[in-house]
């Protein structure tokens, strides 16, 4: 069963923490410096919030599937729309190794379409130093009129 996956860019990661447990009523199912993700079952989602962004907010909304037929399903769905579609496999983003379709919507917002294969150490496989630290908190290819950027982890 899919499972929908919203990521917020914050600046304050611990007092978000703080208040999303108590919103959700349960701690953070993953938790790192700069990252914290609720796996919720009522409501279903992948609630993920990360302090690695110069713009606070919605960083973008997603549809996790547990398997890869969920995934080409997923696909499916994406390539009627008609969109440029950005394929992925074996990212590495948010403490995770996943296969990946990003599209990105009619207001610019980026929906990722990704089934996590296994747990990673880092956050994504790029090495960063303070002064090159990202300006997107993910994944999301950047928003633009050809879709052909690429994000922190692309």
């Amino acid at each position: 069963m899919k499972r929908l996956h919203i990521h917020l860019a914050v600046e304050d990661l611990e007092q978000n923490i703080d208040f999303y447990s108590t919103m959700f009523g349960s701690k953070p199912t993953v938790k790192h410096d700069d990252y914290a993700k609720w796996m919720l079952d009522d409501p279903r989602v992948n609630f993920a919030i990360s302090n690695r962004s110069d713009q606070i907010g919605l960083d973008h909304l997603g549809i996790q599937a547990e398997n890869d037929q969920e995934l080409q399903d997923i696909k499916q769905y994406l390539d009627t729309t008609q969109k440029p579609i950005k394929e992925e496999e074996q990212a590495a983003c948010c403490y995770s190794r996943s296969d990946k379709y990003w599209i990105t919507d009619p207001q610019g917002i980026a929906w990722e379409s990704f089934h996590s294969l296994s747990d990673i150490p880092t956050f994504n496989d790029k090495k960063e130093s303070s002064e090159d630290a990202p300006s997107s908190s993910c994944c999301a290819p950047v928003a633009n009129d050809d879709n052909s950027s690429s994000s922190c982890c692309g």
